[in-house]
């Protein structure tokens, strides 16, 4: 099957799901000028197609920096993310392969730097998740694939990384309200992102003497292909209504506290987490 084929295919269970297929669209655009927090910045971000990672690059590019958009094989979403970015003024280089392959995550941080001579952020933004009604449903394969992705890719990009991060990089992780209060359906992917957390708190403890600075953010229910291709039609009109606020958030309101942490506003900061989560009261 070629990459772009995917496009006809139908959202529902297909991880991590098509931007191009979501219904309502979401909202991907900054909402205020770029003040350039990040001239001169290049940044990795995996699962930089669509969702949350669209939002992150393109209010990356407009605050100047160049950015490497990793994606599984959505084709058509990454050329999109890569047409707002450049519409903002900035680069983008499109990286198509799986995170949970370490010699794929070690490419990728090579052709990084083939072509853009540096690397200042890297932002471990990919993920699957599937819903089971069922805890004993959760099959051994479903498992250790959901792992490899979500916690494995952020091993492997980051040990790629590493001799390529100076003083003063960032690494940022997506990690989720649901390693803090879980997800009954999603039993595996709340492990994974409770995994997510301990990965910054203890990288962070490693990497301060480097001058590296490692933080989370953890959303809460925000409007991403990843929804509609986990959960059947029926619950996704309500989906977000539990939030304190009222509603689904947008991945243009989680991709601010990306910036945050990826830029010097963020410096005395790291081990962190950041809740944009609609108002869901959680420890830590």
């Amino acid at each position: 099957m070629k990459p772009n084929d995917l496009d006809t295919m139908e959202t529902k269970d297909r991880q991590p799901g098509l931007e191009s297929r979501l219904d309502p669209p979401a909202d991907h655009m900054p909402r205020f000028p770029g003040s350039g927090r990040l001239t001169g910045k290049v940044a990795i971000i995996t699962g930089g197609d669509s969702g949350i990672g669209r939002s992150t690059a393109i209010l990356f590019a407009r605050e100047g920096a160049k950015v490497a958009l990793v994606y599984l094989d959505e084709t058509s979403d990454a050329e999109e993310t890569r047409d707002l970015v450049e519409a903002e003024g900035g680069q983008a280089l499109l990286l198509c392969g799986d995170v949970g392959k370490k010699s794929f995550c070690e490419d990728a941080v090579a052709r990084t730097l083939q072509e853009f001579g540096r690397l200042d952020v890297l932002v471990n933004n990919a993920a699957e998740q599937h819903a089971q009604d069922s805890f004993t449903d959760i099959s051994e394969d479903q498992l250790f694939r959901t792992f490899r992705t979500n916690i494995g890719g952020y091993f492997f990009m980051t040990q790629a990384a590493m001799p390529h991060l100076s003083h003063g990089a960032s690494v940022i992780c997506t990690t989720s309200v649901t390693a803090y209060r879980g997800q009954d359906l999603l039993i595996d992917y709340s492990s994974t992102k409770g995994a997510i957390v301990s990965f910054v708190r203890a990288l962070s403890s490693k990497l301060a003497s480097d001058g590296i600075r490692v933080n989370g953010v953890a959303p809460g229910p925000i409007w991403t292909p990843l929804i509609p291709a986990s959960f059947p039609p029926e619950k996704l009109d309500s989906f977000g209504d539990s939030a304190p606020l009222g509603r689904r958030g947008q991945p243009n309101e989680v991709a601010p506290s990306m910036l945050f942490l990826a830029c010097e506003d963020s410096s005395y900061m790291t081990g962190q987490v950041l809740h944009p989560n609609g108002g869901d009261l959680i420890g830590g």
